[in-house]
């Protein structure tokens, strides 16, 4: 690997060497569990599960997420060769799960590739990712990955910024979201309506900042057509413990009438394919045990 700058934060560390980046990881990959998940979107997650390998660090680093338990550096986390991580996906996909769900591997992306690659799964693969990453890292995962599910979590620089410490973030995700659906084209649905292939662009409402989600919604509208992406959109933010310090203005839940006004606003838009989750979701029940399951 020597230097690194596989994701835009393009930090050069030396990973093999013992650095650690912006992601705060090492060259091998590191998770901190892996089994049938439900939490998703019903055409990811299905009647059996997703088959999901919850990476450790992250490239973006949000201060409002909800796993910070393992994306913040030193987090939980199990370091896994290339062959042992080929090991967890057989097992999940033997276990009758949908689909394989890598979740924020993008500081990851070669060794994942590295797994992937001439390995026969019999079932969709999933890159579950904040959007924040490079084209050319993406293109590393061409022809191995089925689905993409990013977030567009910020149309604006300014919340990007502020909360994520990536000012660049707006145009970086549009960039990796496009070169997404290059790769995976329009979506397309089995007959079990389980997503096979394709897009789903998910994006969680921020409270206070309403005018963000607007833009999102208008950069997928004006940019796909009916039958291109999924769009997913999230009210259920939960503030989770010590935001309040730095940023009370995230330490309330969504207002139910904004979440309705957006839902509208998206509809109006054009965007009728996808999904709308409820401000009642929120909560953090769907948060999982970081108890190393599955990966040994």
């Amino acid at each position: 690997m020597s230097e690194c700058f596989d994701c835009p934060r393009a930090c050069g560390a030396d990973r093999e060497a013992g650095g650690r980046g912006r992601c705060g990881e090492g060259p091998l990959p590191r998770a901190a569990r892996a089994a049938a998940h439900f939490g998703e979107e019903p055409c990811v997650s299905g009647v059996r599960g997703s088959g999901t390998i919850f990476f450790s660090g992250c490239s973006l680093g949000c201060a409002y997420c909800q796993n910070a338990a393992i994306s913040a550096p030193g987090g939980a986390g199990l370091e896994l060769s290339v062959q042992d991580l080929r090991g967890v996906m057989l097992r999940l996909r033997d276990k009758g799960v949908h689909n394989i769900n890598l979740v924020t591997g993008s500081h990851f992306i070669r060794p994942i590739a590295e797994a992937l690659d001439g390995l026969e799964l019999g079932i969709p693969v999933v890159w579950n990712s904040s959007g924040y990453e490079s084209v050319e890292a993406l293109r590393r995962l061409e022809g191995l990955v089925r689905i993409y599910m990013p977030d567009f979590k910020y149309s604006s620089p300014v919340p990007a910024a502020k909360y994520s410490n990536a000012p660049d973030y707006p145009e970086t995700a549009a960039a990796a979201i496009l070169e997404m659906f290059r790769q995976a084209g329009p979506f397309r649905l089995g007959e079990d309506d389980m997503l096979q292939s394709g897009v789903i662009i998910r994006h969680l409402i921020l409270p206070g900042w309403t005018d963000n989600s607007i833009g999102v919604i208008d950069w997928v509208a004006e940019h796909f057509p009916m039958g291109g992406v999924l769009f997913s959109l999230m009210s259920q933010y939960t503030p989770m413990p010590g935001v309040e310090t730095r940023f009370p203005e995230l330490a309330r839940t969504v207002d139910p009438a904004i979440a309705q006004m957006l839902y509208e606003y998206l509809l109006d838009r054009g965007i009728e394919d996808g999904y709308y989750q409820e401000p009642d979701a929120s909560g953090g029940e769907m948060i999982p045990e970081w108890d190393l399951e599955g990966l040994t």
